[in-house]
């Protein structure tokens, strides 16, 4: 156990701590002097029109990854838990892509989504000429574009979660209110939906999350851009650190994204928790 320990607190304890120190200085990363100067680093924050809009931007994909990828998984995890044929080969080829790597899948649809790439060439084979896009040049689209790829990628991974959820439920259960004349829908609200709680609790912790410290699609494919429309918290603590030298300030941004992790992802827990007691 105290070799564990000790590893935890090489690894992970201390550099947060000596990170969250840096917040309070104004250490460039390359110098070794390095000035306390309290909490100048928080309240520069607050002047950063760029910081202040990633933070709507990470929130804005946060809450859109984790409705969208969610709905998707339920309702691929309830198609795949059905007696088709061919469930296994669909459970298969769904979660395939969350085994790759996001920088992989995100350079692959960097050039589907080229102006004159694959998917606008397929528009325009089916008729659709209208419907072409620069999907990643228009400040009004490439956010989604890019919260489309994550929702593409992981929505098997939430599958599988819900799946072996559904697949806990005894089938008993669904007999018994077959029987008592409840439809699909009704056997889904009042039976599926409660005992499926445990796995949409994590479902909905793991995508809050990964949503909020979205950063290796961001970077892959927009960098940020246009304009910064792209901009997440984790591209501007990247940007802020190893572009501009800012590496106080980068970790101030670190500190308050650590921060929003910490509280929403707490809450998020602490609301799914009561709901999971009061369904059982």
């Amino acid at each position: 156990m105290l070799p564990a320990l000790a590893f935890f607190a090489f690894t992970v304890l201390v550099p947060s701590v000596q990170g969250g120190w840096f917040a309070f200085t104004d250490w460039d990363g390359i110098s070794p002097v390095k000035h306390f100067v309290g909490l100048d680093q928080f309240r520069k924050l607050l002047d950063d029109t760029a910081a202040r809009d990633a933070v709507v931007t990470t929130l804005l994909a946060a809450v859109a990854i984790t409705i969208v990828q969610n709905t998707i998984g339920l309702l691929l995890a309830l198609g795949v838990n059905s007696r088709i044929k061919s469930r296994n080969v669909l459970r298969v080829f769904f979660f395939a892509p969350a085994v790759i790597t996001p920088v992989v899948t995100a350079y692959l649809w960097k050039y589907l989504y080229a102006p004159d790439g694959a998917l606008n060439s397929l528009l325009g084979a089916v008729g659709l000429d209208g419907w072409k896009q620069d999907w990643l040049g228009d400040p009004d689209l490439a956010l989604w574009s890019v919260v489309a790829v994550v929702i593409w990628q992981f929505s098997g991974y939430s599958m599988v979660i819900f799946l072996a959820g559904l697949q806990s439920i005894p089938g008993e259960i669904y007999e018994a209110a077959a029987i008592d004349g409840a439809g699909p829908v009704r056997r889904f609200w009042y039976v599926v939906r409660p005992m499926l709680a445990p796995a949409i609790t994590i479902n909905l912790m793991l995508s809050v999350i990964g949503g909020l410290k979205l950063f290796d699609q961001v970077w892959v494919m927009t960098q940020g851009g246009p304009g910064g429309a792209t901009d997440t918290l984790s591209t501007v603590i990247y940007k802020q650190a190893f572009q501009f030298n800012q590496y106080a300030y980068s970790t101030a941004i670190a500190v308050i994204l650590t921060v929003f992790v910490i509280v929403i992802s707490s809450v998020q827990y602490r609301y799914l928790s009561r709901q999971e007691r009061n369904s059982a």
